[in-house]
């Protein structure tokens, strides 16, 4: 059996790549699952870990930070790397590297220690991450590649509440003393696992015509990034000193290099990090375009109602994580029916979505006004299973719509243009709205500060929704 696979340079007849099967399927959502549960399981540890290691606030936020920007600077060369050595190879030595990083992170005698730790794994997980997309893609055709697709988003959404139940329990449960310990060192036996499927479920695909590195946009890529992220992050707890603000300044002054840089070695014939040409698809454009708000307004979310469900209303951090166990379910139930919704009623789907999500935040806000400090499960519940439904009907959706186009020999950038454009804005929506929300406190209090917040987060999701009227009405 063969297939054409056509790229700028040639068209070139060759072998298929041995299908994906629902193991393998496993086997590669499992290693895109535990980066986002990893970013988001620290939240509700982060008082422990300051406790432990006598870390201050500014130290603490890059255990935050430091993981989520090594892991979105370096997602577009971890597709890079995979189109050019093998995907199922950088997979597998991802996922390694994702378990022995994990093993520092839980045995780090000091915060800087876990600082670093941290920068490592995130840099492990941009190798894994993108070849988990570019396989499905040039694996999988027709109904299981979207039914594929939607499992991916599905996994990727329920991962980030997830991490958050999760890391409560694990604290909570304190095992064999390990205390917060225990949120990284659970890593270790699942990549154990998931490295054994991997060798023997995980099809080998690259590209056919691999593409070199490209280093001066890999360089001017990562520093517009960290020019953006960094004081965003740091600048509050250092009180915005003058490189915050240069930084800031530096930002669309790189941005606008890296775009001239990319756009001049493509003329030349060169291969760009990101091929211009990626954004002509108009299903990428859009569907990047979409995901940027709902990223923001998501990670923003998550952080502000682990902060200040254990700082304002008390609670510990097994209640505080299961606040949000209703989302999680909400989440997992409406995207078993999403691929049936959309084959009916297409990308409107996103566009109910963010409606129904709207809902479920002004609930949760109605919710904080009346009953604070006394909210916990019952009082969120109605307001957290509303928005995880209505998040169910975006996430999954966005992600297929966003690679619905893209041709297989260029998957793995662009799953790395993608998971590139979701980290930085999951990054973003800590710094933003957690800024936001860490900066009211000490004027409005706790509760007004949170019902603030809910309410500029109420303005992404109908900035999302009226994104969403411009997506191609057929989800390929």
């Amino acid at each position: 059996m063969t297939e054409t696979i056509t790229t700028p340079a040639a068209a070139r007849t060759v072998a298929a790549p041995r299908a994906l099967g629902p193991l393998g399927l496993f086997t590669v959502l499992l290693g895109a699952a535990l980066p986002l549960i990893d970013f988001f399981i620290v939240n509700v540890a982060l008082p422990s870990m300051g406790r432990d290691l006598a870390a201050s606030e500014s130290v603490l936020e890059l255990v935050v930070a430091g993981y989520g920007l090594a892991y979105a600077v370096l997602l577009v060369l971890g597709g890079r790397l995979g189109d050019l050595f093998g995907r199922r190879r950088l997979f597998l030595g991802g996922m390694a590297a994702f378990g022995l990083t994990s093993l520092a992170c839980g045995l780090a005698p000091d915060a800087w220690s876990l600082v670093a730790a941290r920068v490592a794994q995130g840099a492990s997980a941009a190798a894994m991450v993108p070849q988990v997309l570019a396989t499905i893609q040039s694996s999988t055709e027709g109904p299981r590649r979207a039914k594929a697709m939607s499992l991916y988003g599905a996994t990727a959404g329920l991962s980030m509440v997830a991490g958050q139940i999760l890391g409560g329990v694990l604290v909570a449960a304190d095992l064999a003393g390990s205390g917060w310990r225990s949120v990284f060192l659970v890593n270790v036996p699942v990549v154990v696992v998931g490295l054994v499927l991997a060798v023997r479920t995980v099809p080998e695909t690259r590209s056919q015509h691999p593409e070199p590195a490209d280093g001066p946009g890999t360089v001017l890529l990562g520093a517009a990034l960290l020019t953006l992220l960094v004081p965003l992050t740091e600048g509050r707890a250092a009180g915005w000193p003058l490189w915050t603000w240069l930084s800031l300044a530096a930002f669309p002054l790189l941005t606008g290099a890296f775009l001239a840089v990319e756009r001049r070695a493509d003329r030349r014939g060169r291969t760009p990090l990101v091929p211009p040409s990626l954004f002509a698809l108009t299903s990428l454009r859009r569907g990047l375009t979409i995901m940027v708000p709902f990223a923001i307004g998501f990670s923003g979310f998550m952080f502000v109602i682990a902060v200040a469900l254990q700082s304002g209303a008390g609670l510990g951090p097994v209640p505080a994580g299961l606040a949000l166990a209703p989302m999680a379910l909400a989440f997992f139930l409406v995207s078993l029916a999403g691929p049936r919704l959309v084959t009916r009623f297409g990308a409107r789907v996103v566009t109910a979505g963010s409606v129904i999500q709207g809902v479920g935040v002004v609930l949760i806000l109605l919710a904080v006004r009346a009953d604070w400090p006394d909210v916990g499960f019952v009082a969120l519940l109605p307001g957290a299973a509303v928005a995880g439904a209505g998040q169910a009907l975006q996430l999954p959706v966005v992600m297929r719509i966003v690679m619905s186009e893209v041709p297989p020999a260029r998957a793995g950038v662009g799953s790395g243009v993608m998971v590139t454009t979701q980290q930085a804005s999951l990054a973003l929506g800590v710094a933003t709205l957690g800024t936001l929300f860490l900066s009211l406190v000490p004027g409005m209090g706790m509760r007004d500060a949170l019902i603030t917040t809910l309410a500029v987060q109420l303005g992404g999701v109908v900035v999302t929704g009226l994104l969403s009227l411009r997506l191609p009405r057929r989800v390929g």
